[in-house]
């Protein structure tokens, strides 16, 4: 009979429940998308939980329905935005509080792990590919932008150290500032995403912007994406534009990874790495000797996946 790990997260953008069992099968996999006003590029941490705390009953209905609450060995919740002492984000009390709650009824055991650590496991069980004790991650969503040098911890999940990244705002902010200012709904990455890899269109225009030694500035971008709205551009070229500065400045940080680490497998995880633009452009800007590995759409964007994988890991391990 098997036995089975529930994980929950709750972001910025999606509570999420998902099971699985200790071989590292996913039993179920529940997302809620959390609200946003239209002409609003994101919520208030406080309207965020509040919708948290409505979504995850709903979410754990499904699991009742599994009539599996017996054989739920552990509970893994994840509880800040990274695995570091000082990282802290509100909305993770939703994942945090009703993780504990679980485990205190059922009686099993509760481990907490970072939301960037359930970005990366969930990647990385997507993949087909076997990574080493330390390699290169760059991970790319709403709020964040960083490129890592990521290490398996031997107790649970990864130690992570920040080697780049953005020094002003996030690529998915660069995309939903903009996407919204264009008149799409938050999260506007995927529509603008959509434009731009079906775009025939030629760019006029060189691409220039602040990329060295592993970092990047996307305010130069955005101011010049910002004029472009105002002057009625249209809206395909602007789409085009936004990710070829992505693009530049993405294969610029992989590159100066690449070389002064001497890896040559870069994983890329988070929202904005299901990209189908990014994905299609990225590989002919990098190093011939550099691997670039994608996951799963459905394991880029915000989910549980990854807290309940590290969750039984961490089970299986002790047993």
């Amino acid at each position: 009979m098997s036995n089975y790990v529930l994980g929950i997260d709750t972001s910025n953008y999606t509570t999420s429940v998902a099971v699985v069992d200790l071989d590292g099968n996913i039993i179920l996999d529940k997302r809620q998308l959390l609200k946003v006003p239209m002409g609003k590029r994101g919520l208030r941490q406080s309207d965020a939980l509040f919708q948290h705390i409505n979504n995850i009953p709903i979410l754990l209905n499904e699991i009742g329905k599994l009539k599996i609450c017996g054989k739920i060995k552990g509970v893994c919740a994840s509880s800040k935005p990274r695995p570091t002492l000082e990282s802290y984000m509100p909305v993770f009390k939703a994942s945090t509080s009703f993780g504990q709650t679980i485990s205190n009824v059922l009686g099993c055991k509760y481990f907490e792990c970072s939301h960037q650590e359930n970005h990366i496991k969930a990647a990385i069980h997507s993949i087909d590919e076997q990574f080493d004790k330390k390699f290169l991650a760059i991970h790319i969503s709403g709020g964040t932008t960083e490129l890592l040098l990521v290490k398996r911890n031997s107790k649970l999940g990864y130690n992570i150290d920040i080697i780049g990244g953005t020094t002003d705002i996030s690529i998915g902010q660069f995309l939903d500032r903009a996407g919204v200012k264009m008149g799409f709904d938050f999260p506007a990455g995927p529509r603008l995403d959509e434009i731009a890899f079906d775009s025939k269109m030629k760019l006029k225009e060189e691409i220039k912007m602040f990329a060295k030694n592993g970092e990047i500035s996307l305010s130069g971008p955005e101011t010049r994406i910002c004029k472009l709205i105002e002057e009625k551009m249209d809206n395909e070229y602007i789409s085009l534009l936004i990710f070829e500065y992505i693009i530049k400045g993405l294969s610029s940080m992989i590159n100066y990874a690449t070389k002064k680490y001497n890896m040559d497998k870069v994983i890329l995880v988070g929202g904005v790495a299901s990209s189908n633009f990014i994905k299609t452009h990225l590989n002919s800007r990098i190093n011939d000797s550099t691997s670039i590995y994608f996951a799963k759409a459905s394991h880029c964007t915000d989910n549980a996946i990854g807290s309940a994988l590290i969750g039984a890991e961490a089970i299986f391990e002790e047993e």
